[in-house]
């Protein structure tokens, strides 16, 4: 199995929340995260601050700056949007050009990408904060 978390950054004991998974995700990335983590992700309605927040979105998911919105809410200072879309030419791909205007609406900067698996994953850190 790739090592998904290494990928996105995720360290042992870090807390983190999952949003919009559904029957098309990739259950190693998400899987392979927990492991690194220690511990499941955090349930979707906590109240809790969380270091990573990993969104699954897709095309047909609706505005994507809502969406990066209600990421951030849960996110602590400092901490990492890991948004995961289709990879191209797979149904609900996301343009990069749309993903960099929606991270910016939202006050987000993209500081990476990385593919995993079938799925792109685009880093996104409040500005100011670049992740290492």
């Amino acid at each position: 199995m790739e090592d998904y978390a290494r990928k996105l950054g995720i360290e042992e004991g870090q807390v983190a929340l999952e949003l919009g998974w559904d029957e098309d995700c990739d259950p190693a990335i998400s899987e392979a995260i927990e492991d690194v983590l220690g511990d499941d992700f955090l349930d979707e309605e906590t109240d809790e601050l969380c270091d990573v927040v990993v969104i699954w979105w897709r095309e047909e998911d609706g505005d994507l700056v809502d969406g990066l919105v209600d990421a951030l809410r849960p996110l602590a200072d400092h901490g990492t949007i890991w948004l995961l879309t289709p990879g191209a030419g797979l149904s609900g791909t996301i343009a990069p050009g749309v993903i960099a205007e929606s991270a910016q609406l939202a006050g987000l900067v993209q500081t990476k990408a990385e593919r995993l698996g079938d799925w792109q994953g685009s880093c996104l850190v409040g500005r100011g904060y670049t992740k290492k």
